[in-house]
C-alpha cells in the first residue's frame, strides 16, 4: 500500500508541474492518481490501526470514491478527442460525489466517539463499543448502507460511455497509426481494460466482504495501476531519447532516408496531431523516429509546403467544418481557431485566407447564404 501511496502521489506532482497547460487529458488522469491515492491512505490507515489518531478522517474518502470512474473516463474523452470544453461542462459527472457528501454531513459532524465506533464496527468486530452522546442519531446510515452500490454503478455507467466514446473513436479513423511507441489508442484501450478490471474485483469483494473486510485487495490494486502507469511513463521518457542522451552526431542515428509521406499524413491524421497548439517539425520527427531534415524534404518535396503549411492546411480543413458545425456555435471565430491549434487569432486568421482564398467570417456567410 505504501508504495502505491508514495509513487501515486510522485506521479501526480509529475503530471501537474510537467503536464502542457491546456493538456487536460494528463490533468485527469493526474487528478485521478491523486483521489485513488487519497483513498489508499484512508485504507492503510485503517488496517495499520493508525486511524485511532486520525478518527476525524474515518470515511471521510468516501465521496472521492464517487469521482474515481468519472475521472477515468474523462481522461479517455479527453485523449481521444481533445475537445476544447469548458470545465463548467463537466461538472454534472461528479455530482454524485458531491450529494453523497452532503447527505454525510451529519456523521462529519459527529463527535469521534461515532467516528470510533464506527472504525471498530468494521475493522475489529469482536471489540465492544464506546458511549456516544445521548440522543445522537443516525440519518445518514440508510445511504452509507447503500455506498458499495453506488459505486458499482458508477463504474457500470462509465465504462459504457468510455467504450461508446472509444468505438466513435475507432470508426472514425479508417487506419489507425502504425507508428512505434504508446499512441493514443494503445493508452485508452487499456485504460477502458484497467477500468472493467477495478469494476469486477470490486464487484467480486463486495459480494465476498462484509463492510471493509476487503479493502485492502483494493488498496493493493491501487499500488499495480500505479505501479504500472508508472511504467508506461518511463517507457515514454525522455530519457531514452537520443537527441536528450547521445553526443551530437550520434542523433543521426536515427531512421534514415526520406520517409513516405504516407506515413506521415497517416500518423497527422488519426492521431490528430494537427489539433496540437505544440505541433513542431523536431516533436513529429521525433514520434516518426526520423531525422527532422529528413522529414522536412519528405513534405516539402511531396507537397510543395514547409512544415507550417502542411499542418496549417489540416487546421483550416477541420476549421471549416467547425465554423459552420451547430456543435461549436457557442464559441467565437477565434475562439474555434484556438480548438484546432492556432495560439493566436491573427496566426488563424493570416493561414485561414492563405489556404482558403477568404477570411473566416467570409466564409461562414457563403455556407450561410448558400
Amino acid at each position: 500500500m505504501v508504495v502505491g501511496i508514495v509513487l501515486g502521489l510522485l506521479l501526480f506532482l509529475a503530471i501537474v508541474l510537467k503536464s502542457a497547460g491546456k493538456n487536460r487529458s494528463l490533468r485527469f488522469l493526474g487528478w485521478f492518481l491523486f483521489v485513488q491515492t487519497i483513498v489508499a491512505i484512508d485504507v492503510f490507515l485503517c488496517y495499520s490501526g493508525l486511524m485511532k489518531y486520525t478518527l476525524h478522517f474515518n470515511d471521510s474518502t468516501e465521496p472521492l470514491v464517487l469521482m474515481i470512474a468519472p475521472l477515468i473516463y474523462l481522461f479517455v474523452y479527453e485523449l481521444l478527442f481533445r475537445n476544447p470544453l469548458p470545465l463548467r461542462k463537466y461538472w454534472i459527472h461528479f455530482l454524485p460525489g458531491i450529494v453523497y457528501a452532503t447527505t454525510q454531513l451529519g456523521y462529519y459532524l459527529h463527535p469521534l466517539s461515532v467516528k470510533m465506533n464506527a472504525y471498530v464496527d468494521a475493522y475489529f468486530p469482536n471489540l465492544p463499543m464506546i458511549a456516544v452522546p445521548e440522543g445522537t442519531k443516525y440519518p445518514y446510515q440508510f445511504i452509507k448502507d447503500e455506498f458499495r452500490w453506488l459505486i458499482l454503478g458508477s463504474f457500470v455507467l462509465y465504462i459504457i460511455l468510455s467504450l461508446r466514446a472509444f468505438i466513435k473513436y475507432r470508426h472514425s479513423r479508417k487506419q489507425l497509426s502504425a507508428s512505434k511507441g504508446i499512441n493514443k489508442y494503445f493508452f485508452s484501450k487499456n485504460t477502458i481494460i484497467t477500468m472493467i478490471l477495478i469494476f469486477l474485483v470490486v464487484l467480486i469483494i463486495f459480494l465476498n466482504y462484509e463492510d471493509d473486510g476487503g479493502d485492502h485487495i483494493i488498496a493493493i490494486m491501487q499500488s499495480l495501476i500505479v505501479l504500472f502507469t508508472t511504467f508506461l511513463f518511463f517507457l515514454e521518457s525522455r530519457f531514452f531519447e537520443n537527441s536528450w542522451i547521445a553526443d551530437k552526431y550520434e542523433t543521426l542515428r536515427v531512421r534514415e532516408g526520406v520517409i513516405p509521406l504516407g506515413e506521415v499524413e497517416n500518423y497527422v491524421i488519426s492521431e490528430n496531431y494537427f489539433l496540437e497548439n505544440t505541433a513542431s517539425l523536431k516533436g513529429l520527427a521525433s514520434v516518426l523516429n526520423v531525422n527532422p531534415n529528413y522529414l522536412s524534404k519528405t513534405i516539402n518535396s511531396n507537397t510543395g509546403m514547409n512544415f507550417n503549411d502542411f499542418i496549417n492546411r489540416y487546421r483550416i480543413e477541420e476549421a471549416k467544418k467547425r465554423l459552420v458545425s451547430g456543435k461549436y456555435s457557442h464559441l467565437t471565430v477565434a475562439a474555434i481557431g484556438a480548438t484546432v491549434g492556432f495560439t493566436s487569432k491573427s496566426a488563424f486568421y493570416t493561414a485561414f485566407r492563405k489556404h482558403a482564398q477568404e477570411s473566416p467570417t467570409d466564409y461562414i456567410k457563403r455556407h450561410q447564404g448558400s
